[in-house]
């Protein structure tokens, strides 16, 4: 996922598409788009839904590649910090959720309302789906190993964001997958504070603990050109996606027109000369 500011900008858009095929991702989740409304475009073979709100703040969406747009099923809006996506797959459906938390400044009545939105976004998916929570939470969750929920590869002190970030982890079996990975420590860090005086891990993808072993790597991509203070963080899963096929359209014969007009009766019957 990644955090893109006014992806509206003239040329942001097409840096982004640029990015995503240079670091060979198949699915980029972005977050504080800042766009307003809700719908889906194509981007040359590029595929992006997206969820705002009625002015250029907040806002988060999501981009497939032509292979992965062939197997979406169904999306939502669920608000301009939310939307969710459900891809055909084998053995089981995928969910994807992106989010955009509020920032630590924010009033936890704010904070409480984001994590019953993701509560909502789930509702679309059935219980038995792979479930993938990515984006900014706006959180730090600390270097030190919680249960099977934070790992020990994570970046400084947990916050109080972080803590309800756990919480919720712990109450509904996910775990964050880029806390567990021992990547070089400029794999680690997803956020830099302006004149680069501080680094530290806010952006997190999380999955199932029962599904945890079908990722393979989770950490950060250094380098994306997009004027962004957040990196992109790659999380690489295993998972065999389903190529939708539109059903045939049984073709609607005009029954009484065969019977009424002359013309068509002759053009039809096959005993008419």
């Amino acid at each position: 996922m990644w955090n893109v500011r006014t992806l509206h900008q003239k040329g942001k858009l097409e840096n982004v598409v640029k990015e995503m095929e240079r670091m060979n991702l198949n699915i980029l989740g972005l977050a504080e788009v800042r766009w307003t409304g809700a719908g889906s475009m194509k981007l040359g073979s590029k595929t992006l839904i997206y969820s705002g709100g009625h002015t250029h703040e907040r806002g988060v969406g999501i981009l497939f590649d032509i292979t992965t747009a062939k197997s979406l099923g169904s999306w939502c809006p669920i608000s301009d910090r939310l939307v969710v996506a459900k891809l055909v797959a084998k053995p089981l459906n995928l969910g994807i959720i992106q989010v955009y938390a509020p920032t630590s400044d924010s009033e936890d009545v704010e904070v409480e309302k984001f994590y019953e939105e993701i509560e909502k976004a789930k509702g679309y998916l059935k219980s038995q789906d792979i479930i993938i929570v990515m984006g900014d939470f706006n959180a730090k969750v600390g270097d030190e190993r919680v249960e099977d929920v934070v790992g020990p590869s994570g970046i400084g002190t947990v916050n109080e964001r972080g803590r309800r970030l756990i919480e919720w982890c712990q109450v509904n079996n996910f775990t964050i997958t880029n806390t567990w990975f021992q990547n070089h420590p400029r794999r680690q860090w997803t956020w830099k504070s302006p004149g680069d005086r501080n680094r530290n891990k806010m952006d997190y993808t999380l999955i199932q603990k029962r599904f945890r072993n079908a990722i393979k790597t989770s950490k950060s991509l250094q380098g994306a050109d997009c004027d962004s203070d957040h990196i992109p963080v790659m999380c690489k899963f295993q998972i065999i996606l389903k190529k939708l096929r539109k059903a045939k359209a049984n073709p609607k014969y005009q029954m009484d027109l065969l019977k009424s007009d002359e013309k068509t009766k002759r053009k039809n019957c096959c005993s008419c000369t």
